[in-house]
């Protein structure tokens, strides 16, 4: 999971024609219905576009310009479900202030990071997961990472297979 989890098509509200964030958003729509190989496909366009100052997808909804299901919110981070969920329950964790990619935090990053992982635990409960869920981080290309915005993929509901991937 990646940013496809923040566009839903039926709720999206596409950046302006023709801009970066609009293709991604039109990848991200179509990806919706992707296989693993898309996933991967998704991850090393992203790579290759990595170290883009222009805002990412998860910055626009942390500033509400693209739409999400929003479960929870505070000053550290926010966290809504995935529009193309994996799982019976898929949200995503992630820090208001971007880290690009959990290779790339900083020691001084531990209490945020910790923050998120608290957070996770605490919705987990929330939405009933008390049988287990998993915790997924994708950090660049051969991760799998689409979206260089630290994010924190929570998925239960069922039982997980191994290895996941």
């Amino acid at each position: 999971m990646s940013a496809r989890s923040v566009l839903y098509t039926r709720r999206l509200l596409l950046p302006p024609f023709g801009s970066y964030l609009h293709r991604r958003a039109v990848l991200l729509q179509n990806h919706c219905m992707s296989t693993h190989s898309d996933e991967v496909r998704l991850a090393q366009e992203a790579s290759k576009k990595y170290g883009n100052p222009a805002p990412t997808i998860f910055s626009k909804v942390i500033d509400k310009t693209i739409p999400a299901d929003i479960i929870f919110e505070d000053y550290k981070c926010l966290a809504f479900r995935d529009i193309n969920p994996q799982a019976p329950v898929h949200f995503l964790v992630i820090p208001r202030t971007p880290i690009p990619r959990i290779s790339e935090a900083h020691d001084d990053d531990a209490l945020l990071l910790g923050h998120l992982l608290v957070v996770a635990k605490n919705l987990a409960k929330k939405e009933g997961l008390d049988e287990g869920y998993r915790v997924v981080i994708n950090d660049g290309k051969n991760g799998a990472q689409s979206v260089y915005h630290l994010h924190i993929h929570v998925l239960g509901g069922r039982q997980m297979q191994w290895p996941p991937g």
